[in-house]
This record gives structure tokens, sequence and C-alpha cells, in this order.
């Protein structure tokens, strides 16, 4: 199926840049790379679908010192080849971790905020064993960072498997995007036509590679959803809602989901221990819908066996450094609205 909607999809890519092109008449230089497959996307839920029609990137929003969309969608090999060789060196007799973050809605800085705080929170606290990879789709980045897509995100576990030693180091996925009631991610940077990822599709691309351990953060609404498909041993589970609930936060007003606030600017700016940085994580989050009479998301937490103690061996490796203090790549305006993810 995946292979009959990238053919439809590469002509309607070639239609939207027709359109597109003849108003874009300067285009900047680029990496001009061959560019991975993509196909149709499927539907958001309403709630997102509402939020990302007043922030989503369209053809005529594209930024005017940003490659083209071409450009950008050719250069993506490359990109991911760049940022996997800029990988911190490997600590040797340690277990270490591998963060990659994946903000997948291009429509809103939040995302793009969250993402690129992971990487700084990793990089800066838990010492040399922790390495960040960043794959985001905003207008903003579009030439310093990967797109987070599929291809991408298949291309960067494909070269992490040639520096990780499987049985020891542990690979963290941090997902921060829209998701539906059908459990699929928003992967949204218009123009380009970048696939969708439901729950299974993120359980089949983790298990074409030899990762023994890995933590998951699925930071969306009804991200319960994703549990049952990637449930495994060695694996810990982290969601931002049951199967049926929104979780909250995002929108143009938002630096930082609740999840994303709680879990990764709070709780783990005070312990390195993930499982206890999400049972704080869900408290502080429980006392902020309680505030705001909001639905409660109730996060979901799944841990396979051996992955704690794993994790344990990997915080031996390291001293906590100081709390990284949170700044927001862009800024949001000031609200005190609520919005579901």
């Amino acid at each position: 199926m995946r292979t009959v909607l990238t053919a439809l999809l590469a002509f309607a890519a070639g239609v939207l840049l027709m359109i597109w092109l003849p108003n874009h008449s300067t285009a900047p230089t680029g990496a001009s790379l061959p560019a991975p497959s993509a196909s149709a996307p499927s539907s958001a839920d309403s709630s997102a679908a509402e939020a990302s029609s007043t922030d989503a990137t369209n053809g005529d929003d594209w930024p005017n010192t940003a490659p083209t969309p071409e450009q950008v969608f050719y250069a993506q090999p490359q990109m991911v080849h760049e940022a996997l060789s800029k990988l911190t060196p490997r600590v040797a007799g340690k277990p270490n971790l591998y963060v990659v973050t994946f903000a997948g809605d291009g429509g809103e800085d939040v995302f793009r905020n969250e993402a690129e705080y992971t990487a700084q929170l990793f990089a800066g606290r838990f010492g040399a064993t922790a390495h960040t990879l960043v794959l985001e789709n905003n207008p903003g980045t579009l030439a310093t960072h990967p797109l987070a897509s599929w291809s991408n995100l298949e291309s960067t576990l494909d070269g992490l498997t040639k520096v990780m030693q499987p049985d020891q180091d542990i690979l963290m996925l941090y997902v921060t995007s829209h998701g539906d009631e059908d459990h699929n991610l928003l992967v949204d940077m218009d123009p380009l036509p970048l696939d969708q990822i439901g729950a299974p599709d993120l359980a089949s691309i983790l298990a074409k590679h030899p990762f023994k351990w890995k933590v998951l953060v699925i930071n969306s609404c009804y991200s319960g959803g994703f549990v049952p498909s990637l449930h495994n041993p060695g694996t810990l589970i982290l969601t931002a809602a049951r199967t049926d609930r929104s979780s909250f936060g995002c929108g143009s007003d938002s630096d930082a989901t609740y999840f994303g606030k709680a879990w990764l600017i709070d709780a783990l700016n005070r312990t390195p221990d993930f499982i206890e940085a999400f049972k704080q994580a869900s408290s502080e989050i429980s006392q902020w819908e309680q505030k705001d009479k909001l639905t409660a998301s109730e996060p979901q937490i799944d841990i396979g066996s051996g992955i704690a103690d794993q994790l344990a061996q990997w915080r031996k490796g390291f001293t906590p450094g100081p709390a990284v203090a949170f700044k927001p790549a862009v800024p949001a305006q000031a609200s005190t609205t609520a919005i579901a993810q």
C-alpha cells in the first residue's frame, strides 16, 4: 500500500511544485542529492487539524530565505549523513544512550522547541555517554536539521546501527507532534508530501533494526494507542496520554507541551531516572489539568523486562550535571488557553 501511495504522491509532489514555483522565481542555493520516496498523508484528529490550520506552513508561506521545497527534498540523504557524522564519540566500556528527537508538525514551533531542548538537556546534563540527533519539521530549520520523516527516521536508525553496541547501548526516540484517534502521528512540512506514521508503522520501522534496549517516548494525543504495537522486552514506553484521551499544551501560544514541560524540563532536571521522572511528571500534569478543568490525559508507562536494570547501568556511568535551563528556540505568544495535541 505504501508503494502505491508513493507513486501517487510522487505525481502529486510534481503538481505541487509546479503550482508553487511560478510564485517563487528566486531559488536559494542548496544541496541537490537524491531524495527518499514519499507517499500520501493520512488524516489527523480534528483538534490537530484545527490547530494546524492556524499555524501550518503552506506553499505561499514557504520562507524566502530557505532552500526551495525541491532543494530541501533532495538534500535529505546528505543532511542525515552529516547529522550522524556529528555524533559525539561513543564511550567504551559503558552503556551509551543515543537520543533521536522527532518533531513531526512543521506548523507549530512548540514541537521544534521540545526537540531541540531534548538534545540540549541530554548533552548538557547526562554526560559523554549521551549522544543526540534532531529530526524536525520547521520552516526555520530547513537548512540546518534533517526533516522529521519516515525515510529520515529509517536512515538515521540505519546509521546508528553502525556506531552503537546493540547488546549494551540504549536507543531513545522522543517523538512530539499531533496524534489522532486512530493512533497516527502528524508528519507535516507543507508542501512536501510526507508519509504519516501510525503505531504499526513505527513498530515495523523499529523491528528492522537490532536495538535490544529502547526508550520510546510518544508525546501526542491518543499516544497510549502506541503501547500495544511497541511493547517488547527491553523496551520502556512513555506516552503523553492514554489511548482515548487528548494531551495538552501545543499551539502557537505555547513554548512546550504539558508532557514536554513536566517530563523533560521539570522532572529530568531533578532526576536522571526516566521512570521516576515519569511518575513526577504524571503528578504535575494531573495538577495542571485539574486547575484548567481539562479531561485528564492519563500518561501511560510500559516497562519491558530488563530495561530498568539497563538504564540503571547507564546512569552509573556519569554524574548528572546541573539543570539545563529551557530557552525556546521560538518564544510563544502569551496565552492561558490549553490546546489539545
